[in-house]
């Protein structure tokens, strides 16, 4: 690996291990709690989580944190390939790991029932397309929100908060229906230590789709010419 890839894939793989670990985290301290929690405290972990750590790694690696959101910067022109694929492997091997620690660290039980956090579709989802249509458009808000919040050159200075806000969002509103990936990494990781794949695809399809949406957006029409 080149040198210079060292620190901003060590940011992303530590970030997405951190991010899987609170978020699914979340999800399994939900059940323990017999849901008294409730989801509204699962997205602010969530969206909390991706604030704090967007920001911390926003100047190491630009806190991506997202397999997602790293191919929309990649088509938008902001990374280049060798960059994105050295990305998009750390983040999904930090997802694995932050997936373990919850396996390893977490009450068994509740960690056996919830499937590590791994994100499910609601019986209330008629069809595979409408959870995939889900994450498609809260996708589009979330990475939308990063090319507006850190991408543009007129972006306001308040590092990963409306990343975080946007996250949380769509926690709250597609949560109930979808478990609100909206992340790649963040499905694959629990699914791949719990063994639990069930409509796995839309979690890759649904997002992707959605922030290449919001590339071509932003790179075409909404970012200022000098960005």
């Amino acid at each position: 690996m080149n040198t210079k890839l060292i620190r901003p894939v060590t940011a992303e793989f530590v970030a997405t291990a951190l991010f899987v670990y609170v978020g699914a985290g979340s999800v399994v301290m939900n059940a323990v709690s017999a849901n008294t929690l409730g989801p509204l405290a699962v997205a602010f972990a969530h969206g909390i989580a991706l604030a704090i750590l967007v920001s911390m790694t926003m100047g190491i690696s630009g806190g991506h944190v997202n397999p997602a959101v790293t191919v929309s910067l990649l088509a938008a022109g902001k990374v280049d390939r060798r960059t994105a694929g050295a990305y998009i492997v750390a983040q999904l091997a930090g997802a694995a790991l932050g997936a373990l620690l919850v396996k390893l660290t977490f009450p068994l039980q509740a960690g056996i029932v919830t499937n590590l956090g791994t994100p499910a579709m609601s019986a209330h989802v008629g069809s595979f397309l409408q959870g995939t249509a889900i994450e498609a458009v809260f996708t589009f808000l979330l990475v939308s929100a990063v090319f507006g919040t850190a991408v543009s050159a007129d972006a306001p200075k308040i590092g990963g908060f409306g990343i975080g806000l946007a996250v949380f969002v769509g926690a709250v509103v597609a949560g109930p229906l979808t478990g609100a990936a909206l992340n790649p990494a963040r499905a694959f990781g629990p699914a791949l230590v719990a063994g639990e794949w069930h409509s796995q695809a839309a979690y890759w399809i649904g997002p992707l789709v959605g922030g290449l949406a919001a590339a071509v957006l932003w790179s075409r029409v909404l970012l200022p010419k000098t960005t």
